[in-house]
């Protein structure tokens, strides 16, 4: 089976088309094919196992929505993660205006003894994304780990490919200084 790049857009936009034409099936595939990578995203952005959940539901009741006004299916990968950022941004206004003493405390992250160092880098390099400003975190997030280019990053956050270049940069120096803080090199 080829797994290339162009391969896989080639499919997603397929898939998208026939999500488009309202084929129950497609919506299935569509789902089974993207829920991991979209809880993934949003756990790791959003820190809490519990609202990343109900943060994937609000996302797929978004796709489901508007779906039909995807225009490029090729797209339909950064689409998705883009859905899913806003969705996110909305929920962090959300939590701005509540009262302070309601806010989450992201202050609270256990260190715990990992006796391989590979097992303590990796999760010195979770409890710094942890610690970031949730724009960065979302960056390095699409970037790393979700595997998106800098011209997906960009088309999902509706921002310039500059843009989402000087923001990774200054990403990547803020989780170095938060590795640094805790004395772990990589």
């Amino acid at each position: 089976m080829n797994s290339s790049p162009q391969h896989r857009a080639n499919a997603d936009a397929l898939l998208a088309v026939r999500c488009q034409l309202g084929e129950r099936t497609a919506f299935d595939e569509l789902i089974r094919c993207w829920a991991q990578p979209l809880r993934r995203y949003v756990l790791r952005v959003s820190g809490d196992a519990d609202s990343a959940d109900d943060l994937v539901q609000e996302i797929w009741i978004g796709v489901v929505r508007g779906i039909g006004q995807l225009r490029d299916t090729t797209k339909l990968r950064s689409w998705l993660f883009g859905i899913a950022h806003r969705t996110l941004i909305d929920r962090l206004r959300a939590r701005y205006a509540m009262p302070l003493d309601a806010e989450f405390d992201i202050g609270d992250i256990a260190m715990q003894d990992f006796s391989a160092d590979r097992e303590e880098a990796r999760a010195a390099v979770e409890r710094g994304l942890a610690l970031l400003p949730m724009p960065e975190r979302d960056l390095l997030t699409l970037f790393y780990l979700q595997e998106l280019s800098l011209t997906e990053i960009a088309a999902a956050l509706l921002i310039p490919v500059g843009t989402v270049k000087s923001r990774l940069f200054r990403a990547r120096r803020s989780l170095r200084d938060q590795l640094n803080q805790q004395e772990i090199t990589l």
